[in-house]
């Protein structure tokens, strides 16, 4: 029987839950019979270079590795993976920057395979099982409470996407690039459905100016600070009860019981503000 996450609550306090027992809860998902058994398949045929045809031709090898780049549900992209592998290869390729996307990036990265094959140390290799075991969680714990994977991948994808030495607006871009990480940001900051119909530039000053009024983050990379992440996170979550309302009567859903009235009809502004600021 596969492990199933446990997550009592939902929102903020299902997400310190999950937060204060995440290592034990991996631990026992990485243990489990089906995630080994996936984990040591990948590691032994990693174990010598692999040719890249051969690597395509192995699906449940495909599906592991994709996996622990938080690439699941893509492996039937064959075409497109081996385009991903060729390019990488050659130091020429603009196609991995034109293609934005940092999750291909760091898989092509890790495998970079030279003259037509894959090989990897035993270092590398030890890395990539420990993506796949944290990966792999984030989907189990997505069977359960999408909101909480969501906010895993968040915490995983932020550090790289605002690294330092990037300027706002290029961090901007790569954070309406990734949608996971867009979505979470959008209604954490409370961003207007309709943003994706205007221009990418208009979107990411929207964003960056948002960042800054609502996480008082001074520059973008700031986004990656332990603090800043967590807010965001936080905030997420407070949003998403909001709007979906919770079963449970704590003070925060009394609050907003005397905002909005019992039926969770928040679509006021102010009153979400409100909310925001007596609670975060």
């Amino acid at each position: 029987m596969a492990f199933q996450p446990v997550i009592p609550l939902s929102g903020i306090g299902g997400w310190k839950y999950l937060q204060a027992t995440y290592d034990k809860q991996l631990q026992t998902h990485a243990n489990s019979p089906q995630i080994r058994r996936d984990r040591d398949y990948m590691i032994e045929k990693f174990s010598q270079p692999i040719a890249v045809e051969d690597f395509l031709k192995d699906a449940r090898l495909v599906r592991v590795t994709m996996t622990a780049f938080d690439l699941s549900g893509e492996e039937w992209k064959k075409g497109f993976i081996n385009k991903v592998l060729t390019e990488v290869s050659n130091p020429e390729s603009t196609f991995l920057k034109r293609l934005n996307n940092s999750k291909y990036t760091a898989f092509a990265e890790a495998l970079k395979p030279q003259n037509g094959k894959i090989t990897l140390s035993e270092d590398d290799l030890a890395a990539i099982a420990v993506r796949f075991e944290a990966s792999s969680f984030e989907l189990a714990v997505g069977n359960v409470d999408d909101n909480m994977r969501l906010a895993l991948n968040y915490k995983d994808e932020i550090k790289s996407l605002a690294a330092e030495g990037v300027s706002d607006m290029a961090i901007a871009y790569r954070i309406l690039g990734d949608v996971p990480v867009s979505t979470l940001l959008k209604t954490a900051l409370n961003l207007p459905s309709d943003m994706k119909g205007l221009s990418i530039e208009r979107q990411a000053e929207i964003l960056q100016n948002s960042l800054k009024k609502t996480l008082g983050v001074s520059k973008l990379s700031d986004m990656a600070s332990p603090e800043i992440v967590d807010k965001a996170i936080v905030r997420y979550h407070a949003m998403k009860s909001i709007t979906e309302g919770s079963s449970m009567y704590t003070p925060a859903s009394a609050a907003l019981t005397l905002l909005g009235g019992s039926s969770y009809g928040y679509g006021n502004n102010a009153s979400q503000n409100l909310f925001l600021s007596i609670f975060l």
